[in-house]
């Protein structure tokens, strides 16, 4: 990339499971990458590589605090995105939802920087239509034990199209579903590092319910390529945009295929559904491959694999 092309983007988040990919993919790109993350969730290990490298810097700050810079653009990631860590401290989740769409926000119209938000299927809630498209409003409890990030996200949304309307901020907004892939932290609570951290320590896999509740899983790589189109599309493309892999598993049958493909002797075992758990997740990528020509190219086979090797080679 010759040098007047090359952009100073700020990651937020960017030491996460998601962030430390989108990082490693702009870096290949000849980007300057500023990483930004409390460490929380993430982690110096996914971006250990990436330290030496002259494009790259890396900044511990919490973005519930403001903080001024540079930049050209920003992808706002921070965020626990797994229940048992956003619900660990949901006063905190909520702070950095609201706080750091705020903050980001007002460094992205001070600047004049493009800004995207990685929002959530979480603001559909336990959805009555199916699949859910990007005009569905969502049926989320407001008061329940998943709000703090379902009504974090959904208020982060409404704040970039308040920027965006009021102050002309250039916004993009993803509404990302299921992802997975190496680097996701085996403790972190989401069902397929659940699953496969099971399966190879040889325990019993947990399902909450009957297992007939379904989702959709997409593989990090694609979704990264998907946020960085979002990002590279015309100015009038805001979204909201859905990014994910429409292909749906119950999840009885991707815990069943976990098993095969880890050779594992593990049982699985039923426990009581979490409140507001959704029954069906399915993205609508329409507009993705209208407005982005986006679609996944990495089947399940091929990204559980992928996945099951980095838990292999992490867990000794």
């Amino acid at each position: 990339m010759k040098r007047f092309s090359r952009k100073r983007i700020l990651v937020t988040g960017g030491a996460g499971f998601l962030g430390s990919h989108l990082c490693d993919r702009l870096i290949q790109e000849d980007h300057e990458v500023l990483c930004m993350d409390n460490f929380f969730t993430g982690s110096k290990e996914n971006i250990t590589r990436l330290l030496p490298h002259p494009n790259f810097e890396l900044v511990r700050h919490d973005l519930v605090q403001p903080i001024f810079l540079e930049v050209d653009e920003i992808y706002n990631l921070a965020c626990p995105a797994s229940p048992i860590h956003y619900q660990y401290n949901p006063v905190k989740t909520i702070k950095t939802c609201i706080l750091g769409a705020i903050h980001m926000l007002g460094l992205a119209k001070r600047v004049k920087a493009k800004i995207l938000q990685a929002s959530t299927s979480e603001v559909y809630g336990d959805p009555d239509i199916h699949p859910q498209n990007e005009a569905y409003w969502g049926r989320v409890n407001p008061i329940g034990i998943r709000s703090c990030y379902d009504e974090g996200k959904r208020c982060a949304e409404t704040l970039f199209f308040d920027y965006h309307r009021q102050n002309r901020v250039n916004i993009r907004v993803a509404r990302i579903f299921n992802t997975y892939g190496p680097r996701m932290h085996p403790n972190d609570g989401r069902v397929v590092s659940n699953f496969i951290v099971q399966a190879l320590q040889g325990k019993d896999i947990t399902i909450y319910g009957d297992g007939r509740q379904t989702r959709s899983f997409c593989y990090v790589d694609d979704l990264v390529d998907g946020l960085i189109r979002l990002m590279n599309a015309p100015d009038e493309v805001t979204g909201p945009v859905n990014l994910g892999n429409p292909e749906e598993w119950t999840i009885r049958d991707l815990a069943e295929k976990i098993i095969a493909m880890t050779a594992s002797s593990a049982s699985i075992v039923f426990l009581p559904m979490p409140q507001d758990d959704p029954r069906q997740r399915k993205p609508d990528i329409t507009q993705a491959e209208r407005l982005l020509g986006w679609k996944p190219s990495t089947g399940v086979q091929e990204g559980l694999q992928r996945t099951i090797d980095y838990f292999r080679s992490v867990m000794g």
